[in-house]
């Protein structure tokens, strides 16, 4: 019994030593990042299901830009259609397509809004109102979850880069392989600039 008893208080010592040397801190911050990454999916659809209904209500405006609605239309389309592989958080090219897309979208949006500058009567429709607020808040949670991953990832990433995560790694999690790094492109965040002195509807 004392040999039982003695052999659990080593067992115990020796999982709060392994504990305290970061032996599980790999598969966490692998958890954390996971996690934010499905925050951002979460938020990119709850932005992709705002756009039919905007889309129903501008085009309800006398003369609007087709051009500009049609953009939005096919940038959702495509952000919306694009398969996400199993592996994107490991597969840099799939996330940079995945970026691309929801970039084009945000840019196609950030013109639909300086369009509508032009036309008054949605300016004043609440139907209009409350749904760009919703958008809005959307683009706020966006820039949220985006930074919480794009945090849990460096994370992540750093202890597989560094010690005594390299040595976890090559012991207890072989499969471990850096996460891509979700960047947000500059001309993405950029508004388009739109001349006011000349309106082509068609």
């Amino acid at each position: 019994m004392k040999l039982r008893g003695l052999a659990v208080v080593m067992l115990m010592a020796m999982g709060a030593l392994l504990s305290g040397c970061g032996v599980n801190a790999i598969p966490t911050y692998d958890e954390q990042a996971k996690a934010s990454w499905a925050q951002v999916l979460n938020q990119y659809q709850r932005r992709a299901d705002l756009i039919p209904n905007l889309v129903e209500t501008v085009k309800g405006a006398a003369d609007f830009e087709r051009s500009t609605l049609e953009a939005v239309i096919n940038a959702r389309a495509k952000a919306t259609q694009t398969p996400i592989p199993p592996d994107i958080l490991t597969n840099p090219d799939a996330m940079r397509l995945f970026q691309e897309n929801q970039g084009a979208l945000s840019s196609a949006l950030s013109r639909l809004m300086v369009v509508v500058e032009r036309y008054p009567e949605l300016k004043a429709n609440q139907n209009f109102l409350t749904l760009q607020a919703q958008l809005e808040g959307t683009e706020n949670r966006i820039a949220v979850a985006r930074q919480d991953f794009i945090d849990a990832v460096r994370l992540y990433n750093t202890e597989l880069r560094t010690i005594p995560g390299r040595w976890w790694a090559a012991l207890l999690y072989p499969e471990a392989k850096e996460m891509a790094q979700f960047q947000v492109e500059e001309p993405a965040t950029q508004v388009p600039q739109v001349d006011f002195g000349t309106t082509t509807n068609q």
